[in-house]
């Protein structure tokens, strides 16, 4: 029955504005959501706290595959994040975890470890799944398959702006030199590399704001998927 459930994918790199669109929809449409980026982070942070090397694919793989992740949201529509029982949601967007995720994502084995259990993500009403690979490899036979990019100094300085807000330390130029290389690991890395969909729907969202591309995104699910809105 779950291939029946309808799915819409959205990739693209960080920054691009993936997870506030994603949450939206779930929230317009009473959907699920997956955070597949969320899963890689989990299972980098969870390997370098056992003080395995990143590139121990079989060890790293490992903990993918007994991953104790568990995602909590509250009545106030927020969520938390617990891995091994603690709650972990700050270091989890920390660009060190990211960078980490970035390199774990690279490793086959760590990538089949986790393609099964965002595919148990799609559940009745609907799934809304955020990622890098979701329409390619996840949910190829997604009914709407969207890919969302932006210049990567738009990107860091959206980064740049986000950490600035929560008090902590920023270099500009720094995140901009991370961003790029990020984007180079992910595209040119042997399996699911990170590209759109033959039959994705593009949007650069550079000089868009927030709405506007949720506003995009929706239009396009109601005239694809004939979804509902939830009023």
């Amino acid at each position: 029955m779950s291939d029946k459930v309808p799915v819409i994918a959205i990739d693209g790199p960080s920054g691009v504005g993936k997870g506030t669109l994603c949450q939206w929809l779930a929230t317009q449409l009473g959907w699920h959501l997956l955070d597949s980026g969320a899963l890689y982070r989990l299972t980098a942070l969870a390997a370098q706290r056992r003080g395995l090397p990143l590139e121990d694919e079989a060890r790293v793989a490992a903990v993918a595959v007994a991953l104790d992740a568990v995602f909590v949201a509250d009545v106030a529509g927020t969520s938390r994040v617990l891995l091994d029982g603690v709650e972990v949601g700050d270091v989890l967007r920390g660009e060190a975890t990211g960078n980490a995720a970035s390199r774990v994502a690279a490793l086959p084995a760590v990538r089949a470890a986790l393609l099964q259990r965002q595919r148990n993500f799609r559940r009745p009403p609907g799934l809304i799944a955020d990622g890098r690979d979701m329409g390619t490899v996840v949910f190829p036979q997604a009914g709407l398959k969207l890919f969302l990019n932006a210049s990567a100094e738009e990107r860091a300085r959206r980064r740049y702006k986000q950490l600035i807000e929560k008090g902590m330390d920023a270099n500009l130029a720094g995140l901009i030199e991370e961003i790029a290389e990020r984007d180079a690991r992910d595209a040119q890395r042997a399996v699911a590399p990170l590209q759109p969909a033959a039959d994705a729907e593009m949007l650069d969202t550079t000089r868009l704001s927030v709405m506007e591309v949720c506003e995009w995104a929706l239009a396009l699910a109601v005239r694809r998927l004939a979804v509902r809105v939830i009023p």
